[in-house]
């Protein structure tokens, strides 16, 4: 009988915090299927890192040096351009809204938005590692709460007043993908697109936001609905 090898997936970690940098070490090395390929405590060396091993996710924390604010969403959004075929668990200790809307303002596909607690759930971690590496996305129930507050009292049933093809247009945007990619997946054209787009956003409350928070808004509203969908009863 033949057995069927499984390609790692290769992980850049990056955090300053040394005890946590080795508690997520100890984690990954323990894993099957996953290989660190090497760890970073500050921006420059992350994207040097990256550069040279060209691993398929990177696991960051939000806040490292040099100024401690936001490196990790500017590194993820700056691989989103470099090498989009990346994914990026970013770590947080907070359920920011602002961070939140800055990692996913470029699309969901392939990001992560993951509270530091979840670390403990080791199951959790690594499914989100495994998500993202496929191209998918996860953003921590938390951080769709926060969201789902600030964006609509009624948000949920705002989403039950979409039409059954307003549901599937917001489903593809929550892969990340822009209009021309869902016009392709659903075979419509860009403009009918277009006008399903601005009619989620109407409904869902949504249109007197920035455009690319709309877009982000929109689809963690849908994110949200679907975790409360599959959560246990």
């Amino acid at each position: 009988m033949s057995t069927v090898s499984v390609v790692a997936i290769r992980i850049v970690l990056a955090e300053d915090n040394a005890l946590l940098r080795e508690g997520v070490r100890s984690l990954i090395e323990a894993q099957d299927g996953l290989e660190l390929v090497g760890i970073a405590d500050d921006y420059d060396s992350l994207l040097g890192l990256v550069e040279a091993e060209q691993p398929d996710v990177v696991l960051t924390d939000i806040r490292m040096p040099p100024t401690g604010t936001d490196e990790g969403i500017r590194a993820a959004n700056h691989l989103r351009t470099t090498r989009p075929t990346i994914g990026v668990v970013v770590l947080s200790q907070y359920a920011s809204r602002a961070y939140a809307l800055s990692l996913l303002e470029g699309g969901s596909e392939g990001r992560a938005y993951l509270l530091k607690e979840r670390v403990a759930d080791v199951e959790e971690l690594v499914s989100a590692i495994r998500e993202v590496a496929a191209g998918g996305s996860v953003i921590d129930p938390k951080v769709v709460e926060a969201l789902v507050a600030a964006s609509s009292r009624h948000a949920r049933s705002d989403l039950d007043r979409l039409t059954p093809r307003e549901r599937e247009t917001l489903s593809e945007m929550a892969q990340g993908k822009n209009n021309a990619a869902v016009a392709a997946s659903l075979v419509l054209s860009e403009r009918a697109v277009e006008k399903h787009i601005n009619s989620i956003f109407s409904k869902l409350g949504l249109t007197e936001e920035h455009d690319v928070n709309k877009r982000v808004k929109a689809v963690l509203l849908h994110l949200g609905a679907q975790q409360g969908h599959n959560s246990p009863s």
